[in-house]
This record gives C-alpha cells, structure tokens and sequence, in this order.
C-alpha cells in the first residue's frame, strides 16, 4: 500500500519556524532528487503560499492543507505519504489525531517530540496496533534524543568490536552546547507540568528511566540530579535538563533491541562544567538555574537568526565502562542543536525510515533501535555529524 503513495514524506508544519528550517533543509538537498518525493502541509493554507513564495519553492512541490482538530483533513494527508515528518508541538496538545492515523493506517511517521507522559500513553495504547498495521512510529528524532541515543549505540558498538562484549554502564558528558534553546520544548514543558496538575500519577513516569520500556525495570541508575566530580575525567558535572528524555529514550532502544546493553544497564547523562573549584560553582549554579524557563523562554514559532544557527554547535562525549576498562566515542554537531542540526537530523530520519529501513517490522521506536548504523551514517554524509573513536 505504501508503495502507492504520492510522497516519500510530507513537512507537516512547515511554514512553523523549525518546520521551515526543515523545507529549507529539504531544498538544499532534495528538490531535484530523483528518487526522494516531498510535499508540505500545515493548517494555514496563506502560511504555506507565503512560504513558497519567499523560499521561491517550485511549483512541483505540493501543498497540502491539514488542520490538527479535523479528521478528513488528516485522513487526507495521511493517504498521501509514505511517512509523516511533523515539527507541530506540543504532541500532547496537536499530535493524537495525526499519530494514531499512521498507526490505524500503517503510515510512517517521525516527529520532535520530548514529551515522555504522552509518549508513554502512545507506547501503551499503540504499541500493538502498530505492528500489526506494519506503521513505524518513531519518536524523538531531534537534539532530543538522536545524538544521545546514537551515540551510545556507536560507543557500545566500538565496545564490542575490541573486548566482544557491550558496557554495562556509559557516561554521557555534554562537553560543549552552543545555541538556543527550542521555543517547542519550552512549550512541551509547559504542556507536561499543566498535565501534572491535572494527573498526579503522571510523576511517576516523569521520574523512573525506564518508563517506555512497557514494563521492564532496569537497574537502579546513579543520582544525575546534583553536581558531582567525574573522578575518571577530573572535571565537576551538573544536571544536563535533557538527560530525563534521553536516558528514557535510551534505555527504550536497549529493550527494544533485546537488552543488549545487558538487563542491567545504566547510564548517567551530565553537563561538563570544569575542573577544580571553578568547575564546582559552574556546577553548582547550573544545578539551581532552568534553563527553559521564567519569562524569557522563546516562545513555539520563535527561534534564533541564521547567524546564530550556523554559528552554534555541540560535543556530546560517551564514556563506556567495563572491566576496568574505558572505551571513549563522540558524537559532534556543526549548527545549534534546538533549530539547525535538529532540522537536518529529522529529515533525515524521515529518508532513512522510508529508503532504507524497507525491512523493519510496524511498532513504535527509537531512533537507534529503528535506523541504528543507517541513520548513523546519513547523519555524517548529509547532516554535519560527526561520530567519533576517542
């Protein structure tokens, strides 16, 4: 059925500011291509003219519109596609309808979504349908959780090709972070505490790093909530905000491919501040600031200018521990990592997803328990990654 459809993968949210850095993105790269089809979609038709008028889009790339709270209108776009690419969050507030008409019509989808509560709602109630329909669902396809969740896959991977076996525990150490934050995760933020509210017992899915991996409870994982000293690499570390979606995500991957990571694995995810008492009160102060919050949190549809994107980047080290042995990876972005590189690396999921995951069986997934060393690879050919041995 898919075989039939018009478009590999449409931009729902284009004329969004992240969902134009994705057509943009989509330009460079894929306008002539003969063997990729795309189209864009969002719910104001005027939007999206305007866009392709400024971005000077050809005229054979499709518009399509799609409003969020109408069913035909998402039944339509769904039809057309092999693959829904989406950057409309929060997922929690604009996303049920259009995921669970991929799942019910077995349609690909991708998105940007660092929500776990919802996440953990979909997983559950999703879960089965999905792979009985053969849609592939994949979430967090974004700084939030690609270069995490790929780069411990590519260090366990190094791992086991030098002592045959994979680490029981690795370190994630944010060395370098430059750019802004996403007004979308702001927002999703904002989106889940409100939840809260609401649903206490949503805490406890916030709280437990095993809380998509549908039931299965790890290892107790070390405390990444308060500054400590990495006595291994010498430098104090604080609490890096993503690390909760990340490390969920991650554990996730390990149970979807089997525990191969081992049923206890464990992994802690800090924020490099520095060595000696210097690096200590960084820690300390980053430990009590939010960085995506009070009254200067960018806004959903706002975001850096190209100056800034282009001039942002990340470093991201993985450290894996195993009989007293260290097997260092790294995993490097050339742009900011909440608009530029999160851009490239969703589109490229959306590619991988449909061009070379052919095999892959309908379910709801992670980047790396889904695309592994194919969307590795993507990512450093296309997308301005780099995955390196240390």
């Amino acid at each position: 059925m898919n075989d039939q459809k018009k478009y590999d993968f449409v931009i729902y949210g284009a004329s969004g500011f992240t969902g134009k850095l994705v057509v943009e993105y989509s330009l460079e790269k894929y306008l002539d291509h003969d063997n990729i089809t795309w189209a864009i979609a969002g719910r104001n038709l005027e939007k999206l003219e305007n866009l392709k008028n400024k971005l000077n889009i050809p005229d054979h790339i499709d518009i399509i519109h799609v409003d969020s709270d109408e069913q035909e209108s998402i039944d339509n776009l769904v039809t057309k596609t092999k693959c829904v690419l989406t950057t409309v969050g929060p997922y929690q507030l604009y996303g049920e309808k259009i995921i669970r008409t991929c799942v019910s019509s077995g349609t690909d989808y991708v998105d940007l979504c660092g929500e776990p509560g919802w996440m953990h709602k979909i997983i559950d109630e999703c879960s089965d349908e999905a792979k009985k329909t053969g849609a592939r669902i994949v979430f967090s396809c974004g700084f939030d959780s690609i270069p995490f969740d790929l780069g411990v896959l590519f260090v366990q991977m190094e791992t086991k090709s030098k002592i045959n076996k994979y680490a029981p525990y690795i370190r994630g150490r944010v060395r370098a972070m430059n750019g802004e934050f996403s007004g979308g995760t702001a927002a999703s933020m904002k989106a889940t505490m409100s939840t809260l509210r609401s649903n206490p017992e949503l805490l406890n899915v916030l709280i437990n790093p095993h809380a998509l991996c549908e039931g299965h409870q790890g290892a107790q994982q070390d405390d990444d909530t308060k500054p400590k000293f990495d006595e291994e690499l010498n430098v104090w570390v604080a609490p890096f905000f993503m690390a909760p979606i990340n490390t969920k995500n991650i554990h996730r991957s390990n149970k979807l491919l089997n525990h191969i990571y081992g049923e206890d694995f464990r992994y802690n995810e800090m924020w490099i501040m520095g060595p000696g008492e210097e690096g200590k009160k960084a820690a300390e102060t980053v430990a009590m600031a939010n960085p995506i919050g009070g009254e200067d949190a960018p806004k959903p549809g706002e975001g850096p200018s190209r100056e800034k994107r282009e001039n942002g980047n990340y470093d991201i080290l993985f450290c894996a521990d195993v009989d007293g042995e260290v097997f260092k990876a790294s995993v490097s972005g050339d742009m900011d990592p909440g608009y530029g590189s999160t851009s490239k690396m969703i589109t490229e999921s959306a590619i991988c997803l449909v061009k070379e995951c052919q095999h892959l069986d309908g379910g709801i997934y992670t980047p790396a328990s889904s695309m592994g060393e194919k969307l590795i690879k993507r990512l450093e050919d296309n997308a301005g990654l780099s995955f390196k041995i240390e």
